[in-house]
């Protein structure tokens, strides 16, 4: 009698994209710092860009930068979030 042999797959990771919407001031760039460290501290696939192009940026509807873009939803807009704000948003995602 041959035992049956069931095929385990390994769980599908999926990869968010984070999107940091500005010019590149010094807000742009605490809030780029702040989801690369939580994304390494909460141990999560993502890709980060930092998105300059004002036509990208005024195509989410953001009138005011930073900006933050999780899997194409604008989360924050003309603020950096607070830690836990933004890793709530980073778990909420996975």
């Amino acid at each position: 009698m041959a035992a049956a042999v069931a095929a385990i797959k390994p769980k599908e990771v999926r990869s968010m994209k984070i999107e940091i919407l500005g010019a590149g001031c010094q807000k742009c760039h605490a809030l780029e710092e702040l989801a690369r460290a939580l994304i390494g501290e909460l141990t999560l696939a993502a890709e980060v860009e930092h998105v300059s192009d004002i036509k990208r940026i005024m195509g989410y509807g953001v009138l005011s930068t930073p900006a933050l873009v999780i899997d194409g939803a604008v989360k924050c807009a003309g603020r950096v979030p607070g830690r836990e704000e933004l890793k709530r948003w980073l778990e909420g995602a996975r």
